[in-house]
């Protein structure tokens, strides 16, 4: 028997994701639209399953990736199991993006085009994983954004290594710093897809170059407008179509020659971007931007700046790990603390100034 062999897709039990191969072409699809397609540790493993099957099964020649339903592609990484599941083992976090970093190599080294099919938004981790893929297209009414600075993240699972290299440095600024959304016709217009289709239809007839309000209305399902993703389906068809029509080793060279600079900022900055991610996990500016995230609420940015102006320790939620209790002569407990945790006392809080006068009479005690 051997060793490589094509397998139904029918055959993986899967759960996060439908997987489907018809014909020459293999379409995995993330199958959390009420979640807006977020992705968990399960959905990432799953996905690189499908795509290390797709990688050795000769009968496929193009991969579509793409979300269920018409509002997003994926928003990224499930901030709500993040905040669960790795501030508090933020060890694990760095396992999770080593997860992610498996997933990615498996979408650059599959040996065959894979498309994006950005069926709705695209944030965060997701835009990154549709700029992993060799070519993207995209409906109107979606849009892509990162969001990282806002969230308490950094957008280093891809977004800082290949923005510059497909829109330039000044531009990559702009959407890291900033975090606006960037509308389909200005990604196509940047460089970050390859294609865009109307989206939005009115009556029987699809609007081109749908305006703001179109979309807005269309998204809402009112004023006769509505989303309809037939002319998506027609593109990414077509261009999968055109994918084949090639020689297949001749194909998978040239994507792995294609790969050398989109390879080699991936794999120069993606180790200690983990590492520095997993450290600053357990901080207050990844705790203040999930919760607020999760909260529905607007992160408190003014906080954070104001506590790190006034020197009291911004990059811990309660304050550096510096207090004494008096009563029962505990350390280590954190400047904000009001009482201490073992034994109940009331504490002196320290920040700013006065944290700078305690450490002052520390010293001198010693």
């Amino acid at each position: 028997m051997r060793p490589y062999q094509s397998r139904p897709a029918s055959s993986f039990a899967f759960h996060e994701i439908r997987y489907r191969k018809q014909g020459r072409i293999a379409t995995i699809s993330i199958d959390r639209k009420e979640q807006f397609n977020c992705f968990s540790t399960l959905t990432l493993e799953e996905m690189t399953t499908a795509f290390h099957d797709i990688t050795e099964d000769d009968a496929i020649g193009v991969a579509i990736l793409t979300g269920t339903g018409d509002r997003a592609f994926s928003t990224g990484g499930d901030v709500q199991e993040y905040q669960a599941e790795y501030v508090s083992r933020p060890r694990d976090y760095w396992k999770y993006i080593r997860r992610f970093q498996v997933l990615v190599d498996s979408i650059l080294h599959n040996g065959k085009p894979t498309i994006a099919r950005l069926n709705g938004i695209a944030v965060g981790g997701g835009n990154e994983l549709q700029m992993a893929c060799d070519l993207t297209v995209m409906a109107e009414h979606a849009y892509v954004k990162q969001v990282g600075t806002h969230v308490g993240n950094v957008a280093a699972g891809g977004a800082t290594q290949w923005l510059p290299l497909l829109v330039g440095d000044k531009r990559a600024r702009e959407i890291l710093f900033l975090n606006r959304p960037i509308p389909a016709r200005q990604a196509l217009a940047w460089g970050l897809v390859n294609q865009v289709v109307p989206s939005v239809k009115k009556g029987g007839a699809f609007v081109e170059n749908a305006s703001e309000e179109q979309i807005r209305k269309a998204v809402a399902g009112v004023g006769g407008y509505s989303i309809r993703l037939e002319l998506l389906d027609r593109a990414v068809e077509e261009l999968a179509a055109k994918l084949l029509d090639s020689f297949p080793d001749c194909t998978r060279y040239t994507k792995e020659q294609l790969n050398f600079l989109k390879e080699f900022v991936w794999s120069s900055t993606v180790g200690h971007g983990a590492d520095w991610l997993a450290m600053h996990f357990t901080g207050l500016e990844a705790f203040e931007g999930m919760s607020a995230f999760n909260q529905k609420r607007r992160a408190d940015y003014k906080m954070v700046r104001d506590r790190l102006a006034s020197d009291d320790s911004p990059e811990t939620p309660c304050g550096a790990n510096i207090v004494e209790c008096p009563a029962c002569g505990a350390t280590g407990l954190p400047a904000r603390f009001t009482h201490c945790g073992g034994c109940g006392a009331a504490l002196k809080i320290i920040s700013g100034p006065s944290r700078k006068r305690s450490e002052k009479a520390k010293l001198r005690r010693k």
